[in-house]
């Protein structure tokens, strides 16, 4: 939950980087938290919940997941391939689990920071 918090800490911060860990417990937190207000949703009869909750969280995930390709030495424009089906989404799984690379231009590596 800390890794979900410190996201929401940097709402709309696209600079740095964000190791595996940090990204992955975001969007876990995020999948359960929206499978609740999902279920909350469908007791009440309605979809307003959920869209608050996704559109409340989009500039959050965009971010984190701009910081974790920074962490693997690329731009968060890569982000971009998401927009193709499958192949694109295959693409960015593939960097997103991909480990931290040493120093670049976007800061130290955070495994070395702490």
């Amino acid at each position: 939950m800390d890794h979900f918090i410190g996201c929401l800490k940097k709402y709309a911060d696209f600079t740095g980087r964000a190791r595996r860990q940090e990204y992955w417990m975001y969007a876990l937190v995020y999948v359960v938290l929206y499978v609740v207000i999902g279920i909350v949703d469908s007791i009440l009869g309605s979809t307003i919940l959920s869209i608050v909750f996704s559109l409340g969280l989009l500039l959050p995930s965009i971010a984190v997941a701009a910081r974790r390709l920074h962490d693997t030495g690329r731009s968060g424009w890569w982000q971009l391939l998401g927009l193709i089906p499958i192949i694109g989404w295959i693409v960015l799984l593939i960097f997103y689990v991909q480990d931290s690379h040493e120093d670049n231009e976007y800061g130290s590596n955070p495994k070395s920071v702490g």
